[in-house]
């Protein structure tokens, strides 16, 4: 059983080689982010990655096209992009909340096809406006469609069912089963992420996502498969900040690296096998 930690491209601000100094040093063992279609500024990242020893995940959000056929091509196009750097796997924000079951199933069809064809693992992340944006209608997609597995970004289903899922816990488990990376961001009944998960009054918020997360560690432990976690915490507007000055409420880099280290610390036997 392993787990490695992954540093979120979304908000950096640093020059590319500095931040990758910062998010090795904080100890993660790679990046998860988009990659551009421009060649030679794909090849500069891949170099300082390579420069940090730090890993890459690919991610692809761009989903834009309201006609399926653009759709799929843009799709397309964007895993094609992203395969070809050769990331660790490929996490994906597929389909939109609007598309029929058929023309979400057409692109995860896709997807299954470009990982069979590339040999670089797709998977599909559960987020807000794209396919998997709600738990029971995930259920709905994991039970006809048995081998597709997940980004679990549970922040995401509080909001949308404005609660802590206490009244979907089969929906969950479902999708617990069939998650192979976990995106760390606390979420809760009226928003996608919480302004600090130190504070104390989200002790209860925070200890709900722990335990959503400890159940993804102990099938992976069970099946002594690799486990990752990117700790994806972003900055304004899911940091909130303060009206008018526009100051975020707090740091995203530190409550990224406080959800690392605490989450090393809850797993770290798990963790500890990762180094070996």
């Amino acid at each position: 059983m392993k787990i490695k930690f992954y540093a979120p491209q979304w908000g950096n601000t640093l020059p590319f080689d500095a931040f990758c100094s910062h998010v090795k040093s904080a100890g993660y063992d790679g990046v998860e982010m988009a990659l551009p279609f421009d060649r030679e500024e794909t090849d500069v990242i891949l170099e300082a990655l390579a420069k940090h020893g730090l890993e890459l995940i690919g991610q692809y959000w761009q989903s834009f096209e309201r006609d399926i056929d653009a759709h799929a091509a843009s799709y397309e196009k964007c895993l094609r992009n992203l395969i070809a750097a050769k990331p660790v796997f490929i996490n994906c924000q597929t389909g939109k909340d609007y598309f029929s079951f058929d023309h979400n199933k057409r692109l995860f069809d896709l997807a299954a096809s470009l990982a069979a064809e590339s040999g670089i693992p797709i998977i599909h992340e559960t987020h807000r406006g794209k396919s998997l944006y709600a738990a029971h209608v995930t259920h709905g997609y994991l039970s006809q469609i048995p081998d597709l597995r997940i980004t679990l970004d549970i922040s995401h289903w509080c909001n949308v069912h404005e609660s802590l899922l206490e009244d979907q816990v089969e929906e969950v488990a479902l999708a617990i089963a069939h998650t192979d990376h976990i995106h760390s961001r606390v979420g809760h009944a009226e928003g996608p992420q919480v302004n600090d998960p130190r504070a104390p009054e989200w002790a209860e918020t925070l200890e709900t996502h722990l335990q959503w997360w400890d159940q993804v560690v102990a099938s992976h432990h069970a099946k002594q498969s690799q486990l990752t976690v990117t700790t994806e915490f972003g900055p304004s507007p899911y940091m909130p900040s303060l009206p008018y000055a526009q100051t975020p409420v707090a740091s995203q880099w530190d409550i990224n690296v406080y959800m690392m280290n605490l989450l090393k610390e809850r797993y770290r036997q798990e963790t500890a096998s990762a180094r070996h």
